[in-house]
């Protein structure tokens, strides 16, 4: 059943929570969203004479969190199954004769769960894409501060040509632009209200029901889907899709940093502060503990993303069960996206980088990150393919003796009567980024243009 207290989370992950997201599902929040679907319901009726202005006044009036017992609704609610019926005689029980009658009129449980859960999602996708534009703020000026640092590429966790401590976060930046889009995209489809009664086509609320539907959806700052969404619950998997990119967009970065911060490579760190990462056994440690915890959230939000797909199961005019899994999985998602970007920001804002490990590293392994930047020079004069396999015998042979690619070079090219096709000085990394730099012009000026 719904949480007593804060959403589902043992204690360790409700230290890893983000109070934002566990707000707008908390057991308090989630009965006022009830109530303010009833007192919205109650509002639009009156406007339609479904209900009388004053019945609508009595109503709202009533309609609470102080006057809910919030023990008994949810023992009332495990006893029925579902807590709107325990809800609505705790409202009745505060109004007079006549009033009394009116609360939650025509409607059925679900069109109150599913309008609550709705302004929940909603509340948490708004909040979600505020830390989302703090993230990529962050991102933004990290890669312009570093637009210039030159570093070792990396494919297959090996160095592979240079580019700039920019660039890579340029890229990343990218990334968390077009999650604002996804995100904006799943805000417009979830935004919906759920007025369709018991079986799904409003039968109880008679041929007001379009109208008190829509004036309901603009009291609440919804939309009227018109056709009923109870067993389409796609909507929620827009939702839950969204916060589970985002924690994998997050533990993309939190893997980059743990990477970035192994001793042997040491180019960049998360922020520092007395006993931050520390061990209990080791005192030199200094752990990635925000990206440890990115990329953890990121293996829960997926095994709870591949339940998005049951949801969808729901079949006929009402869910047997499915219904039930959206009460933990939803709020969930929400909580370790929210979680997730809260490390991300941490990390991003505050990291630490060290260039000058970045220029070493680059020279590490005998300067054989500089192999294709050699092999594009000696191409225009001898061919791409010869010029590989001469590159790639002096690589061969720098790795084999422990030396440096450019002493081999020369050394192969006499070998194959090729030396005097050799560049007179052989490019250095700082000028084989390619479009390094112009990319992150570019990735920033797109994010800024967005905000």
């Amino acid at each position: 059943m719904y949480p007593t207290d804060k959403a589902p989370f043992s204690q360790l992950w409700q230290y890893a929570g983000n109070d934002t997201q566990l707000e707008i599902f908390s057991s308090d929040s989630t009965i006022e969203s009830w109530l303010a679907a009833e007192r919205a319901l109650a509002t639009a009726q009156a406007k339609h004479g479904v209900i009388t202005e004053d019945d609508a006044k009595h109503i709202n009036e009533v309609a609470s969190l102080d006057n809910i017992d919030r023990e008994k609704l949810w023992e009332d609610a495990k006893n029925v199954g579902y807590p709107i019926l325990g809800l609505v005689r705790q409202i009745s029980a505060q109004l007079p004769e006549g009033p009394n009658g009116r609360v939650h009129y025509g409607a059925t449980t679900q069109d109150i769960m599913d309008t609550g859960l709705v302004l929940q999602m909603t509340a948490s996708l708004k909040a979600l894409d505020e830390q989302l534009v703090r993230l990529g703020t962050a991102l933004a000026k990290r890669a312009e501060e570093y637009k210039d640092a030159v570093m070792p590429g990396r494919t297959h966790a090996q160095q592979a040509i240079p580019t700039t401590f920019g660039a890579t976060l340029a890229t990343y930046l990218e990334q968390i632009r077009r999650q604002r889009e996804r995100l904006a995209q799943a805000l417009e489809r979830v935004s919906v209200i759920s007025l369709f009664g018991a079986g799904g086509n409003n039968a109880a609320q008679g041929e007001t029901a379009p109208a008190v539907r829509a004036d309901m959806a603009e009291i609440l700052g919804l939309q009227d889907p018109v056709v009923s969404w109870h067993v389409e619950r796609d909507v929620l998997g827009d939702f839950g899709w969204v916060c589970s990119s985002i924690s994998g967009s997050v533990a993309k970065f939190g893997r980059n940093i743990v990477d970035l911060s192994r001793t042997e490579i040491g180019e960049v760190f998360e922020p520092y502060n007395s006993h931050r990462g520390a061990s209990s056994t080791m005192p030199q440690k200094v752990n990635p503990i925000s990206s440890e915890l990115m990329i953890g959230i990121s293996v829960v939000a997926g095994a709870l993303t591949s339940a998005l797909p049951r949801l969808q199961e729901a079949g006929h005019e009402r869910a047997a069960g499915e219904w039930q899994g959206e009460w933990l999985i939803v709020p969930t998602l929400g909580n370790l996206a929210g979680a997730a970007l809260d490390e991300a920001i941490v990390v991003a804002e505050g990291m630490r980088v060290d260039t000058k490990r970045m220029e070493d590293n680059l020279k590490f392994d005998g300067g054989l990150i500089m192999a294709e930047a050699q092999m594009i020079q000696l191409a225009p004069a001898m061919g791409r393919e010869k010029a590989h396999d001469l590159v790639y015998e002096a690589a061969t042979k720098a790795r084999e003796e422990q030396t440096t690619l450019t002493e081999e070079l020369p050394k192969i090219a006499a070998e194959h009567g090729v030396a005097d096709l050799l560049p007179e000085k052989f490019v250095e990394p700082a000028d084989y980024v390619g479009e390094a730099q112009s990319m992150v012009d570019t990735a920033v000026a797109s994010w800024n243009s967005q905000l």
